[in-house]
């Protein structure tokens, strides 16, 4: 049954390389916004040397990594749970002799895998030629900030997958969704870095899940994090892919027994 989830990914991996064009453009589009976001926070530094935590060129390698990251856990399994409610194909997915939720990671993992090697590595590249991006030196950076994106990829489709079970109790959640977008890109760090919003909220930021998902590996990754302290982010990233295990079970036991069809 194992190697049978396994196929999901290799299926979905299939399935990305079919539409592997649209994914060059994916890079063009990310290098610009790379592009805009170091030419916008050049002009914050100005003269100075250091910004809330981090040096001007910790931030070009931060902004770097952090899209090119976004890359590799991003993808769409919420709107894919609402598609597969809202058309009725639901009703078929859950007496197949599998777990639904676990199908649909699997699935994302596929499509991870693809953007990791033909969105995010080939994008680091162009982004390293345009800009003055620094790669860490040290092996644990290395090792902590992939085996931290993986979990990035997990807990940001545990997020993706909660909200999209959550179209069986609101029928259309489109709203729910365009909300979750905007607010993991911001209060991920994606946009602004967490250590740069005012203390109050930097604090509220620091036990949400979303730090898990870019700023914990971006600190990683620009050596603002190191030696003991990158087991220490990444046991905040176990901890949460952990917990919202928890509302994810409960949702999908809570869906299969108010299951109606809306189409199909």
């Amino acid at each position: 049954m194992l190697g049978a989830y396994f196929d999901f990914i290799r299926i979905r991996f299939l399935t990305m390389l079919a539409y592997r064009v649209n994914y060059y453009s994916g890079i063009l589009i990310y290098t610009l916004n790379i592009g805009v976001n170091y030419f916008t926070w050049k002009a914050i530094y100005g003269d100075g040397q250091a910004l809330g935590g981090f040096t001007a060129a910790q931030m070009t390698t931060y902004v770097a990594v952090s899209w090119m990251a976004r890359a590799f856990y991003f993808n769409n399994l919420d709107r894919e749970i609402s598609t597969d409610i809202r058309d009725g194909s639901i009703a078929i997915q859950f007496i197949r002799p599998y777990n639904y939720v676990l199908v649909k990671m699997m699935q994302g993992l596929g499509e991870g895998l693809f953007r990791f090697m033909l969105f995010m590595i080939p994008g680091m590249a162009i982004a390293m030629l345009l800009f003055p991006v620094n790669l860490p030196t040290e092996p644990s950076a290395w090792i902590g900030f992939l085996v931290m994106l993986f979990f990035s990829f997990l807990i940001n489709s545990q997020i993706n997958v909660i909200t999209g079970l959550l179209a069986f109790f609101v029928e259309n959640n489109e709203g729910m969704m365009r909300m979750k977008r905007v607010v993991v890109d911001l209060f991920s760090g994606l946009i602004v870095p967490i250590s740069l919003f005012p203390g109050w909220m930097s604090s509220v930021l620091e036990v949400l899940p979303f730090q898990a998902i870019t700023y914990l590996p971006g600190s990683v990754f620009t050596g603002r994090v190191q030696g003991v302290g990158i087991w220490n982010v990444l046991g905040i990233q176990v901890l949460w892919f952990l917990l919202l295990l928890i509302p994810i079970v409960w949702l999908y036991h809570a869906a299969r027994k108010r299951l109606f069809v809306q189409g199909g």
